[in-house]
């Protein structure tokens, strides 16, 4: 039987002296190995494509994280916010959303997805946060190694998942949710109490993002592949406690 189809959002970024639609190889190989599906890249380039020429061929969305920032204006804000941006992604995102909704298929999001899948339902992003990044002055790997402690609510989709009330977590963000957006659900805090993942179900739609990184250690990580097992329950219609 074939297996299911993932739409990955891409990211604009500069390779050399051009600029490239990307995605970092963790993304993709994390979802194609631990969710068992396979994927189809979808390009930031708005002016060229749309959603709804793509998404009857997928069967999910996933948003990515990025080195970019959601633009403020996006969520009613009219302070210039922190560059880097990526107009093409935002506008390409908003569009995946509404499309993927729409026809009761699965969403999940990790960290700018996250942020992305509340500003697209009308939440907004705050840039006070604090502890949730590693100094800026350490490296790449150090950068991806900074922790903290994750609360799960109690009865949600993680805690039911994990069959335990605490995660620990790697946590490389500057943005972080201020205002939930419309259905979405608290599945995670950190302990300063700022929002780490959200879950909806929104029509037939389930929805899940997470601030954290997971596809950084799913290969050796049980808690991380644990939610792109989640992703290719959803993939199939299974309840995420399912056997994969």
């Amino acid at each position: 039987m074939s297996r299911p189809v993932l739409g990955i959002i891409c990211c604009t970024r500069q390779v050399g002296v051009e600029p490239a639609q990307a995605v970092m190889n963790r993304y993709v190989t994390a979802a194609m190995r631990h969710a068992d599906c396979a994927a189809l890249l979808v390009p930031a380039l708005p002016g060229l494509m749309t959603a709804e020429e793509v998404i009857d061929r997928l069967d999910g969305v996933l948003l990515t994280g990025s080195p970019s920032n959601v633009q403020p204006m996006l969520y009613g804000e009219a302070h210039a916010g922190d560059p880097p941006f990526d107009p093409g992604r935002d506008a390409m995102m908003a569009a995946l959303v509404q499309a993927v909704l729409a026809r009761g298929k699965p969403l999940f999001g990790i960290c700018r997805g996250l942020q992305e899948i509340n500003v697209a339902l009308g939440g907004n992003l705050t840039r006070e946060v604090r502890d949730h990044h590693a100094p800026d002055d350490v490296g790449f790997l150090e950068m991806f190694d900074h922790r903290h402690d994750v609360a799960l609510t109690p009865g949600g989709l993680l805690a039911r998942a994990h069959g335990r009330m605490a995660l620990h977590v790697n946590s490389v963000h500057y943005q972080g949710i201020a205002r939930l957006g419309d259905g979405l659900a608290v599945e995670a805090v950190a302990p300063d109490g700022m929002v780490e993942a959200v879950s909806a179900r929104i029509g037939a739609a389930p929805v899940l993002a997470v601030q954290w990184h997971p596809e950084w250690s799913a290969d050796t990580d049980g808690d991380a592949a644990t939610f792109f097992h989640i992703l290719g329950r959803a993939l199939r219609g299974q309840h995420p406690e399912t056997t994969p």
